[in-house]
């Protein structure tokens, strides 16, 4: 018998399983770096309306989806500890399904990607191979697994940037920011997931090294990030964008500052989310360029 509750609540475990949210914030920032940074040359409908930008965006949309399947596929008994909310209501989902799902995505991306080119499916071959691997054991690796995390997050925006053949030395100062940022939130993620990461046995830098050493690497990136922030200020046109980056000087700061008073996993969770903040700003900062 169709039970119409069930079905809805099954649908919306989908949705966290799948960080729909996620996917769609990706998708806006793809077509703004597209349309403002990548494309500026071309005609912002030109660029909308581009079928070949849409399969691509299209693709990376499908093997995110799926990446994120994997993930909370093997993540389950660590989410039952640092999440467990969440994962009671992933698992109405059944680990079957997941994977009939996770493959059925893979397979869409791949042929779809073949209406661009050969070229096209190879890399989202590869990107959702190491997808997989990331999620399976390169996370649990020390250093490791927070360097591949930060870099599968841009590579969506990596496909892009082959499509255009743009290759100016501004975007590269671009991209290198939003890794570093990237690489210090998922740092602090790990300091956030510290039991359950302890618990299993992953070896993240927080349960190898401890709370105090996460806190000079955050902070190390950190002032990485704002070398790479000052140069764009004093060296690179940003049109209006500047605005944004002088208030990533102060955020950045507040965040150094208030990390080495935190303690506990609620505290960690505001620094991640302030840090998350601070991206999503950027995205629509995108259009002051």
């Amino acid at each position: 018998m169709f039970n119409l509750k069930s079905t809805i609540f099954k649908f919306f475990s989908l949705f966290s399983v799948i960080r729909v949210y996620n996917i769609i914030a990706i998708v806006i920032a793809q077509y703004l770096t597209s349309i403002f940074i990548l494309g500026h040359q071309k005609d912002t409908l030109e660029v909308i309306l581009d079928p070949y930008l849409f399969v691509i965006i299209l693709c990376s949309s499908i093997a995110i989806a799926s990446g994120y399947i994997i993930n909370n596929f093997y993540d389950y008994e660590k989410d039952i500890i640092n999440r467990p909310i969440r994962s009671s209501i992933d698992k109405s989902i059944r680990k079957r399904t997941k994977l009939t799902l996770y493959f059925s995505l893979n397979s869409l991306c791949i042929c779809l990607s073949l209406l661009i080119s050969i070229r096209a499916a190879i890399f989202f071959l590869v990107y959702i191979l190491t997808l997989w691997f990331y999620s399976h054991k390169l996370k649990k690796i020390l250093i490791v697994g927070n360097i591949f995390s930060a870099v599968l997050t841009i590579a969506p925006f990596f496909a892009i940037f082959l499509y255009y053949k743009n290759f100016e030395l501004i975007i590269i100062i671009y991209a290198l920011f939003l890794f570093f940022i990237i690489l210090a939130k998922d740092i602090i993620k790990d300091l956030e997931n510290l039991k359950g990461d302890f618990t299993l046995n992953y070896q993240t830098i927080a349960v190898v090294h401890g709370e105090k050493f996460s806190k000079v690497s955050i902070s190390i990136i950190i002032l990485i990030s704002y070398i790479n922030v000052i140069n764009l200020i004093l060296n690179f046109d940003i049109g209006l964008m500047f605005y944004y980056y002088y208030l990533c000087l102060f955020i950045l700061a507040y965040i150094l500052f208030i990390l080495w008073k935190s303690r506990t996993k609620k505290e960690y969770l505001i620094i991640h989310n302030i840090m998350r903040a601070l991206i999503i700003l950027g995205i629509i900062s995108i259009v002051l360029i």
